[in-house]
């Protein structure tokens, strides 16, 4: 899939560990690793929402798009 996600480099650039992530944003450090691996067909606004609060990120710190990568 083309879009890129972009945690892995969020939680090293604020020093923080999936497990804590997982316990600000109220879903699971399982959910978490799907997120940071891509493996997910989507996510809600919400979420994205609490990643981006506990991160003090923008969604598009999080996300790209690459329209040559590989599905």
């Amino acid at each position: 899939m083309p879009i890129i996600v972009h945690l892995d480099v969020m939680l090293a650039r604020r020093k923080m560990r999936s497990r804590e992530l997982a316990e600000l944003v109220g879903i699971t450090e399982q959910n978490i690793s799907l997120l940071k691996s891509g493996k997910v067909r989507g996510v809600r606004f919400d979420t994205l929402e609490a990643i981006c609060r506990a991160l003090d990120c923008q969604p598009g710190d999080l996300l790209s798009w690459e329209p040559d990568a590989p599905h």
